[in-house]
């Protein structure tokens, strides 16, 4: 399916796409949905991200099993076909639709456009999910072994702010194999002991501190 040239269309997220190994094709259709909704696209984290009136309202997800578009507020929406889902056990706010298929994508173009829209009318509305901050993590066995053995980092990472320790957990608690969750841990190891969050800048060169924006990709 040839790719449609939209005028919001942003280059750093062209090239990212060009570059991408997997669900290309998905993505880019995905990315046309979302776009005829007049989003501002921009590449945040490594991801194109798509935001309204300067909130960011979702992003585009490559997966393993298969690409999402992932709703910043997706709690807030109201999900009359069910099709929202929790990309953690510990996520509060955000929510993902997950899609495996250009064909899946286009028969579910109406609905998306509805939720997207929906999700506009979050962010423009100004409405925010009241988060549970006392909500406790429960750590992979794997992680949990490296913060009873290092008391370092284990103060380290509980100095870091709740979203940021949120943030680490998801990640290090989502791959199936231990061996990957132990390797995730100890590549993160030194970024966390430096007091920075899994998408902070550590190079200075972006214009959205103290998160990543990606510039230095583009240097």
């Amino acid at each position: 399916m040839s790719s449609k040239k939209h005028k919001n269309m942003n280059p750093k997220v062209d090239a990212m796409l060009a570059a991408a190994k997997s669900w290309k094709e998905e993505l880019q259709v995905l990315r046309e949905v979302i776009l005829s909704n007049h989003l501002v696209e921009e590449l945040k984290w490594g991801k194109p991200c798509y935001m309204f009136e300067q909130g960011n309202v979702l992003s585009l997800t490559p997966l393993k099993e298969s690409c999402a578009v992932a709703f910043f507020k997706g709690a807030l929406l109201k999900d009359p076909n069910k099709i929202l889902l929790k990309p953690g056990e510990n996520t509060q706010s955000g929510r993902w639709i997950k899609f495996t298929s250009v064909e899946e994508i286009l028969q579910s173009k109406k609905v998306l456009n509805a939720y997207i829209q929906e999700a506009m009318e979050v962010e423009k509305a100004g409405l925010k999910l009241e988060l549970n901050k006392n909500t406790t993590l429960e750590y992979p066995a794997e992680f949990q072994q490296f913060l009873d053995k290092n008391k370092q980092f284990n103060t380290a990472f509980h100095a870091l702010t709740p979203g940021r320790q949120r943030a680490y957990n998801m990640f290090f608690s989502a791959p199936k194999q231990s061996s990957t969750r132990i390797t995730r841990v100890e590549k993160y190891r030194q970024r966390i002991l430096d007091g920075k969050g899994l998408n902070d800048c550590t190079c200075g060169l972006s214009k959205k501190m103290p998160s990543c924006d990606g510039s230095h990709k583009y240097k």
